[in-house]
């Protein structure tokens, strides 16, 4: 492979102002997209609230639908041991 000398790269006053306005351009956007979520939080919020007891979560709903059931893990010796007792 054939070495070369490191190319210089010079910064200049219009690569900074056009990255100032990309950047401030893509905070606003941001701003806008974390007020609409948060409006639609809220949204969810009440409709959750109206759900009661019915409304399941999203893992829960998952593994509904994959008919996976989740066993509680036990505690302790003898879990790790089976029925041997020290």
């Amino acid at each position: 492979m054939l070495r070369r000398k490191p190319t210089r790269l010079e910064l200049k006053l219009d690569d900074i102002e056009e990255f100032e306005s990309i950047r401030k351009d893509l905070e606003s956007r941001k701003k806008q997209r974390d007020e609409a979520e948060a409006v639609a939080a809220g949204e969810e919020e009440a409709s959750t609230i109206a759900l009661g007891s019915d409304y399941k979560s999203r893992e829960q709903l998952i593994n509904d639908r994959i008919g996976y059931k989740p066993q509680p893990k036990a505690g302790g010796r003898a879990a790790h041991f089976g029925t041997f007792e020290f």
